[in-house]
């Protein structure tokens, strides 16, 4: 048995998904945000490129919460969002006066869950029995897409490892560059600076 759906629109459905299209293009999809990051948080970061109309979040229902997010952000018109495109591929993404690793790319129509149905859309469902010669490559579809879900199940899965083995060397590194300051404050305290300077006949500012 075959369905065939064909929509083909009114003039009305045909200006609402031209007016979508049109926001599209005013669209950046931002990639590997933190969880921590809230709204206010995004409209800050980018006020500065342009008036950011609407920020959406798009939520990961497949892995656990501490992942990284997505969101798309739509700005007031198409070059506000090619600048904020420049910039982010040009220069770290600054939140709060610190670098994040976040990736933009313009956004597309299929990110939008809430996209209106294109006119002149024609949509074919059938069902396939055993014997009928679309049947295998049916299969083979179906197992292709478990495929794929589960190379992305790993692939994130090294990503999440990956960068906690970073975020643990940047503490290492925090933490020896912090106890060296202390060690240089505390000879600056002390007078050992001086005295070593007096030493070796050497001039040590105050500041």
């Amino acid at each position: 048995m075959i369905f065939f759906l064909f929509y083909m629109g009114s003039s009305a459905a045909q200006a609402d998904y031209a007016a979508f299209l049109e926001k599209v293009k005013r669209t950046i999809y931002l990639d590997h945000l933190s969880p921590q990051v809230t709204e206010p948080v995004v409209r800050t970061a980018l006020n500065q490129f342009g008036a950011v109309k609407n920020v959406q979040f798009i939520p990961n229902y497949m892995g656990p919460r501490n992942i990284a997010e997505c969101a798309l952000v739509e700005m007031e018109n198409v070059r506000q969002a090619k600048a904020v495109l420049s910039e982010i591929c040009q220069f770290p993404f600054m939140i709060s006066g610190m670098p994040r690793p976040v990736r933009a790319r313009p956004a597309q129509v299929e990110m939008f869950d809430e996209r209106p149905i294109k006119p002149g859309r024609r949509i074919q469902c059938r069902w396939l029995e055993e014997n009928d010669p679309d049947f295998e490559v049916a299969r083979k579809m179906k197992r292709l897409t478990n495929k794929h879900a589960a190379e992305a199940a790993f692939l994130q899965k090294q990503q999440l490892q990956e960068e906690e083995k970073l975020a643990k060397q940047q503490l290492d590194t925090l933490k020896g560059n912090y106890k060296k300051y202390e060690m240089v404050d505390s000879i600056m305290a002390d007078g050992t600076a001086r005295r070593l300077a007096r030493h070796y006949n050497l001039r040590v500012a105050e500041d």
